[in-house]
C-alpha cells in the first residue's frame, strides 16, 4: 500500500462517532485474528458479522460478491421441501431428450443445415426441472401461464421433448432447419415459423434477457391497470454465459431491481465457453455475473458443484479448497475438465499444502467425477431447490448461475472442447457410448454409422405417462403460444378521424403534433381507449405529449412517492400505479422492448392492446432495427411513430438527428407497412384502417399479422381538408392531390416534400409557364410490394398490372420524384413508371443549418425542384437547353 492512500480520509470520517474507544477496540480485535489465525480467518468473521448483521434487519451494503460455492449448501437443500417428483423417470425422459435431439442435429448434418449439439447437453436439466415442476402452462389458472425465454442454440433439446409429449413426429425431427417445404423446424425460436409452439424470438443474442424484463414488467402493467390479473405468471430467461457479453442483455438489471420484479428469474448457463472459447479465459464469469447482478439489486442464487464435492468442502477445514476454486481462471477450470486424474493432483492440489494433504485421500476416480462432471447444473435436487428459492423470494427478481459442462453426456470428444459448439454431430461410435451411458434401450443393431434413429420408450411407457401428467397438472404444455384469434376490437368513433380530415384551417400543425392529437382522441373512446399503451422514450415533451400526463398518468409501480416540482401547473408529471403512459427513460431499447410485450399481449395474455411508440426517427430502425425484427418474428402489431422525420425537416440538430433513411430500413422487413404522410388527413386514414387491419376484421388475403411505421415531422404547416375519393389512394401509396388542366410532367412527393413541390409547381407555372401534376406518394414501399406481388403473378400466368403503373396510366410527361430522404426510397418504384423517371433526395450526411439551408444544401429546396423538373423536359426535347441555365442563374443555384 503506498503512503498516499494510506492517508486518504474515510468517508466514514463524516459521520460522528459516539465512541471511538470502541471503534478501535473492534480494529484491534481484527487485527489479533488476522495475526493469530491469519487474514482467511479475520476475512471469514467481517463476512458472518455482514450476513448476520444483514439477518437482524441491519441495513448494511452487499458484497458484490460471495465465495465460489453453492448459494444453497447441499444440507439446507431440504429447508425447499423434499423433491416432487420421480428423479429415476425424470432422468430417463432427460436421457431421451439428449438422444433426440444430438440425433436430429446429427441427420440433419447431412444435408448440410447445421445445428447445436452441446448446448442443450449442458442444459438439459436445467430445463426438465422446469418443465416437470416450475413451468406454468396456458391452460393454467389465469390463462397466460408462465413466459418462457428459451436460449436459442438450445432449441433441438426443446424440440426432442415435444417429440416425446406427441407435439411432434419423426418427419418434423427430419426436417430440422429445413423450412421450405412446410413442414420443417426453424432453427432457432421463431413464433412466425412455428406460432403454435415458439412464443417468444430470443436470437439474435441479447434480446431474449432484455425483453423478458419488460415482459415482467408489462405483466405487472397489465395487472395494475386492472386489464388481466397476471399475478401467478412468472417469467423465465435461459440464457448462456457467453450471451450475457451482449450489452442488451444486462442493460435493463437495474429497471428489474428498481420494479422490483420478483416474477422473473435469470437461468444462466455457466458452461464457461461462449463460441470460440471460454468465456472469461483469465477471469471467472460466475463472479463476474454474481457481482454486476448484485450491485444492480438481484438475488443471486449460485448453483455450482454437483453432490460429489460435498466430501471435499467437508475435507476443507483449512479454506484452502474454496481460495483455491476461487483464483483458478476458468480457462484453466475447463482444463482440468478435460485432463486425467495425475494431471489435475499436480495442478490444482499441488499448489498449497494442505490440498495436497486432501489429495492423497481421494481416489483418482472421485478426483474425475468432481473436476470432469460433477456440476450444479446436472443435478435435478439442486436445480429444484434454487428453482424454489427463486419463486419465493419476494421483492426482486432472482438470477440463478449454474455452472454446467458444455457438451455433457456427449463424450469426451465433445465435452469443455473449444470446438464443441460449431461440432454438428457425433460418429457411430460416440452415439453407441452415449447410449451406454444414459441406459437407453437401443440395440447395436440399430446404431450403424450411417443413420442413427430417434429414440421413444412408447406412447404408453411410464416416461411418457408421467411427462404428460406433470405437464397436465400444470397447465397443459410448454413452451405454447395461444395460435386461435382474439375477438376483433370494435372500431373507434368517427369523431375522432374527422377532425384530421376537415384540416386546420389558418392554424399551423406538423403532422407530430397531428398525429398526437388524433392517439389523444382515441384514448378517450370508451371501448378501446384504455387498450391504447403510449411508449415514449423520455422525449414526450419534443412530441407535444405532456397533456397526458395528469390525464393519463405515467405508469410506476410505486405511484408517485413525492410531490412534483410542477403540481401547480395544469399538466404536471403525475406518476401512478395504473398509469398509461410508459416513459421509457432515454432507452430506446428499453421502449421497443416495451412495444413488443404490448404488441404481442394479444397472443400472451390473450388481452389486446395498442401500442404506439414514438420516437425520433434517427433513433428507431437505425438504433434498434434488430428488435423490428424480433417484433415483426413475434407476430406483434402497433403504431411505430418515427417522429422529427427526414434529413432537413429537423433544425440545428446535425448529421447525428438527421434521418434520411428510416424509411429504407424498414422496407426491408416484410411486415412492416411504412407510410410517409403529408397531411393530417392522410394519418387520420393511415391510423383507421390500421385499427381495422391489425386489431378489427380483416379483407380476405390480407395479413393482420403486420405492424405500421409511419414518419412524421415537426415542421407546422397548414393542413388541408381531404379530398374526396382519396382514401384508397392513402392507402395503396400514391393520389393526384394537385392536378392542372395541362400538364407538362408529374411531381411525386412524400411527407413534408410535398410542401416543396407545390412551391415548384407555382414557380413552373409563374416563372416558365410549365403545369405540373402534383401527386402525394404516402408510401413508396407499399407500392413497390404491390408492384413485386403483380410480378410473381405473371409470372404465374395471371394479367395484373401495378397499382403505381395504373395510377400514373396516361399522365402526361416524365415523372420527378422528391422526398427528405435518400433517392433510393422513392426509386423503389421506378421499374414500374412507364413514364421517364428521375429523383431528387438528401443522400449523404446530415448537417446543422436552417431548413431552408439544409434543403439547398442538398438541392431538394423548391427551386431545386424547379430546375430537376424542367432537366427532364429539356431531356425530353420540349425545352431549349437555355431554360437550364437561366434557371440556375435565376435561383442562385
Amino acid at each position: 500500500m503506498t503512503d498516499s492512500a494510506r492517508t486518504l480520509p474515510s468517508e466514514l470520517d463524516q459521520l460522528p462517532d459516539r465512541d471511538p474507544e470502541e471503534t478501535a477496540e473492534w480494529a484491534a480485535s481484527l487485527d489479533a485474528v488476522a495475526k493469530a489465525a491469519g487474514p482467511h480467518r479475520a476475512a471469514y468473521l467481517l463476512r458472518r458479522t455482514l450476513e448476520h448483521g444483514r439477518n437482524t434487519g441491519l441495513t448494511l451494503p452487499t458484497l458484490p460478491e460471495t465465495e465460489y460455492l453453492n448459494t444453497i449448501p447441499t444440507a439446507a437443500e431440504s429447508a425447499f421441501g423434499p423433491f416432487p417428483g420421480d428423479e429415476d423417470l425424470e432422468r430417463r425422459i432427460t436421457a431421451w431428450n439428449r438422444w433426440n435431439a444430438a440425433a436430429m442435429v446429427t441427420r440433419g448434418s447431412r444435408f448440410g443445415v447445421g445445428g447445436h449439439i452441446a448446448t442443450f447437453a449442458s442444459a438439459a436439466w436445467l430445463y426438465e426441472t422446469g418443465f416437470n415442476h416450475f413451468f406454468r402452462g396456458k391452460e393454467a389458472e389465469g390463462g397466460s401461464g408462465d413466459q418462457l425465454y428459451i436460449q436459442g442454440h438450445a432449441s433441438p433439446g426443446i424440440y426432442a421433448r415435444a417429440f416425446l409429449d406427441g407435439r411432434l413426429t419423426e418427419a418434423h425431427l427430419d426436417n430440422f432447419r429445413q423450412e421450405a417445404g412446410g413442414e420443417g423446424l426453424p432453427s432457432y425460436p421463431h413464433p412466425r415459423r412455428l406460432p403454435w409452439l415458439w412464443e417468444f424470438p430470443t436470437v439474435s443474442m441479447g434480446l431474449g434477457p432484455l425483453s423478458a424484463i419488460y415482459q415482467a414488467r408489462f405483466n405487472r402493467y397489465l395487472h395494475n391497470r386492472g386489464i388481466k390479473d397476471t399475478s401467478r405468471s412468472h417469467v423465465w430467461a435461459f440464457l448462456g454465459d457467453g450471451e450475457m457479453d451482449e450489452p442488451e442483455s444486462t442493460a435493463a438489471l437495474a429497471l428489474a431491481a428498481r420494479e422490483r420484479l420478483d416474477n422473473l428469474t435469470f437461468v444462466i448457463n455457466c458452461n464457461l465457453q461462449r463460441l470460440d472459447g471460454p468465456v472469461r479465459a483469465n477471469f471467472k464469469i460466475v463472479q463476474e455475473l454474481e457481482a454486476q447482478f448484485r450491485a444492480a439489486g438481484w438475488n443471486v442464487i449460485k448453483t455450482l458443484w454437483g453432490s460429489a464435492w460435498d466430501e471435499l468442502f467437508r475435507m476443507d477445514t483449512t479454506g484452502a479448497l474454496v481460495r483455491r476454486l476461487r483464483e483458478i481462471p476458468d480457462a484453466q477450470f475447463q482444463t482440468y475438465a478435460t485432463r486425467d486424474a495425475a494431471y489435475i493432483r499436480d495442478h490444482f492440489f499441488g499448489a498449497d499444502p494442505a490440498l495436497v494433504e486432501m489429495a492423497r485421500v481421494l481416489t483418482d476416480a472421485k478426483i474425475s467425477e468432481c473436476f470432469h462432471t460433477s456440476r450444479g447444473g446436472h443435478e435435478p435436487r439442486k436445480v429444484y431447490a434454487a428453482y424454489k428459492a427463486a419463486v419465493e423470494s419476494e421483492g426482486a427478481p432472482t438470477v440463478i448461475l449454474a455452472q454446467t459442462v458444455k457438451g455433457y453426456t456427449l463424450g469426451p470428444g465433445f465435452e469443455s472442447k473449444n470446438a464443441n459448439h460449431q461440432m454438428k454431430k457425433l460418429s457411430g461410435q460416440e452415439f453407441r457410448a452415449m447410449r451406454d451411458l444414459l441406459e437407453l434401450p437401443i440395440p447395436d443393431s440399430k446404431l450403424g454409422d450411417d443413420l442413427v434413429p430417434y429414440g421413444h420408450p412408447g406412447e404408453n411407457s411410464p416416461e411418457i405417462r408421467y411427462l404428460q401428467e406433470r405437464r397436465a397438472a400444470l397447465g397443459g404444455p410448454a413452451p405454447a403460444r395461444r395460435s386461435h384469434p382474439v375477438p376483433p376490437l370494435p372500431a373507434p368513433e368517427e369523431r375522432a378521424f374527422a377532425a384530421l380530415y376537415k384540416g386546420s384551417g389558418k392554424q399551423e400543425m406538423a403532422t407530430t403534433m397531428a398525429f398526437v392529437r388524433l392517439v389523444k382522441d382515441l384514448m378517450r373512446d370508451k371501448e378501446t381507449g384504455r387498450r391504447w399503451v403510449p411508449v415514449v422514450p423520455d422525449e414526450a415533451r419534443t412530441f407535444g405529449m405532456e397533456s397526458l400526463f395528469p390525464s393519463a398518468g405515467i405508469y410506476s409501480p410505486l405511484g408517485q412517492t413525492y410531490e412534483p416540482v410542477d403540481r401547480d401547473q395544469l399538466m404536471y408529471y403525475k406518476e401512478a400505479t395504473d398509469g398509461q403512459i410508459l416513459n421509457e427513460g432515454i432507452t430506446e431499447a428499453g421502449a421497443m422492448a416495451d412495444f413488443i410485450a404490448a404488441a404481442t399481449s394479444y397472443a400472451t395474455h390473450g388481452e389486446t392492446m395498442i401500442p404506439f411508440y414514438i420516437f425520433y426517427s434517427m433513433f428507431g430502425w437505425q438504433r434498434t432495427g434488430d428488435q423490428m425484427w424480433q417484433l415483426a418474428d413475434q407476430l406483434g402489431k402497433g403504431f411505430i411513430v418515427g417522429a422529427t422525420a427526414g434529413r432537413t425537416t429537423l433544425t440545428g440538430e446535425g448529421l447525428q438527428h438527421a434521418d434520411g433513411h428510416s424509411q429504407l430500413i424498414a422496407s426491408t422487413n416484410p411486415a412492416s407497412l411504412n407510410y410517409d404522410p403529408a397531411f393530417a388527413y392522410e394519418i387520420a386514414v393511415i391510423v383507421k384502417d390500421g385499427l381495422r387491419r391489425m386489431y378489427g376484421e380483416t379483407a380476405p388475403g390480407e395479413d393482420s399479422d403486420v405492424f405500421y411505421y409511419l414518419t412524421v415531422y415537426n415542421e407546422p404547416k397548414r393542413q388541408p381538408a381531404m379530398p374526396e375519393g382519396v382514401e384508397e389512394g392513402i392507402l395503396r401509396g400514391l393520389y393526384r392531390f394537385a392536378a392542372t388542366d395541362r400538364p407538362q410532367l408529374q411531381i411525386l412527393a412524400s411527407g413534408t416534400a410535398i410542401h416543396w413541390a407545390l412551391d415548384a409547381q407555382r414557380l413552373l407555372a409563374e416563372d416558365w409557364g410549365v403545369s405540373a401534376d402534383i401527386w402525394s406518394a404516402t408510401s413508396w414501399s407499399e407500392l413497390r410490394r404491390d408492384a413485386l406481388t403483380c410480378d410473381a403473378a405473371r409470372l404465374n400466368g395471371e394479367d395484373r398490372v401495378p397499382y403505381v403503373t395504373r395510377a400514373l396510366a396516361g399522365a402526361p410527361g416524365p415523372v420527378l420524384a422528391v422526398s427528405d430522404w435518400m433517392r433510393a426510397v422513392p426509386d423503389q418504384i421506378a421499374p414500374w413508371v412507364e413514364q421517364d423517371w428521375s429523383s431528387l433526395g438528401t443522400d449523404g450526411f446530415g448537417l446543422s443549418d436552417t431548413r431552408a439551408a439544409a434543403r439547398r444544401h442538398f438541392r431538394v429546396d423548391p427551386e431545386s425542384v424547379v430546375v430537376a423538373a424542367l432537366a427532364a423536359l429539356v431531356k425530353r426535347g420540349e425545352l431549349e437547353p437555355e431554360t437550364l441555365v437561366k434557371a440556375r442563374e435565376r435561383y442562385g443555384l
